[in-house]
């Protein structure tokens, strides 16, 4: 049994940048990348860094110019494996008004498993279970555009789900809500990570998202600058900077408060260990 989700080995793609054909840009340069069942990760870039490049790669909407990348053991430049891929690897977007394409939140989350072939009686019982995962029964009769930013993505998570994969690519889900948007979204993004398994591969710029992760990868000019565990990506607080990037504003404040001589742990992370070690203080 496969037990990456995602391998990525020496992979490049290039943009056309001119009108010559030959005036080209690396938007990802010589990625290798392994994604374990079940993990969730976090990948941090400025703008123009590579990420959703890697995101859409992953998904088999984009294909390498070079290298290779297997989704489950398939390669995404097989033809025959493209539909297999996405159904196992699903992709939700920044604009959530770009996946919902029916009337009634229900018929939207069926959508997917319809085009799959599915019996009634399953699409029905895949329908419900996506919109309870997400909690968004009450809604569920309710036309898509009455919705707020974050229960319309929550809705487009739900159509995934329904389609039934293990893994779950978010580019930037949150980028256009309102915090309490996005809370609710990373609420639902936690629970299908703990609750259902689900590999989460998440694509943000939002620092206190990337925290919550088990592994943070940082891209900068089309490579992986960084790949570890939170907690020592973001105490190189100096070197994330110099990338354009922030840190979480309380691992920030826990190394002004270092540096004037307080002793308190450098891989402060979160508001609750930062008062912890606050408190602490003598």
């Amino acid at each position: 049994m496969n037990k990456l989700m995602v391998d990525m080995k020496d992979v490049s793609f290039y943009y056309q940048i001119g009108e010559d054909e030959n005036e080209i840009k690396a938007a990802v340069s010589d990625v290798s990348l392994q994604i374990p069942k079940g993990e969730f990760i976090a990948i941090l870039g400025h703008n123009g860094s590579g990420k959703s490049t890697l995101a859409k790669l992953m998904n088999g909407l984009l294909q390498p110019a070079k290298g290779t990348v297997l989704v489950d053991g398939m390669d995404t430049k097989s033809g025959e494996y493209i539909w297999k891929i996405r159904s196992k690897a699903g992709m939700v977007f920044q604009n959530p008004d770009n996946q919902l394409v029916a009337t009634v939140v229900e018929e939207d989350v069926a959508f997917g498993p319809e085009n799959l072939g599915l019996e009634r009686q399953e699409i029905r019982k895949r329908v419900d279970q996506a919109i309870d995962i997400v909690g968004m029964t009450e809604y569920k009769k309710t036309a898509p555009h009455l919705l707020s930013g974050g229960q319309k993505q929550r809705v487009a998570i739900a159509g995934i789900l329904a389609m039934s994969p293990d893994c779950i690519i978010l580019d930037e889900p949150t980028a256009m809500l309102d915090p309490t948007g996005r809370r609710e979204v990373n609420e639902t993004i936690m629970r299908l990570h703990k609750e259902e398994g689900k590999t989460i591969i998440l694509i943000t710029h939002f620092m206190d998202e990337a925290a919550k992760a088990e592994r943070v990868c940082v891209m900068n000019k089309g490579k992986i600058v960084l790949d570890d565990v939170p907690k020592n990506v973001f105490s190189k607080v100096d070197f994330i900077k110099s990338l354009g990037l922030d840190v979480p504003q309380v691992t920030e404040l826990s190394k002004r408060l270092i540096e004037s001589g307080k002793t308190i742990p450098e891989d402060i992370l979160t508001v609750d260990e930062f008062v912890e070690a606050i408190c602490s203080l003598k």
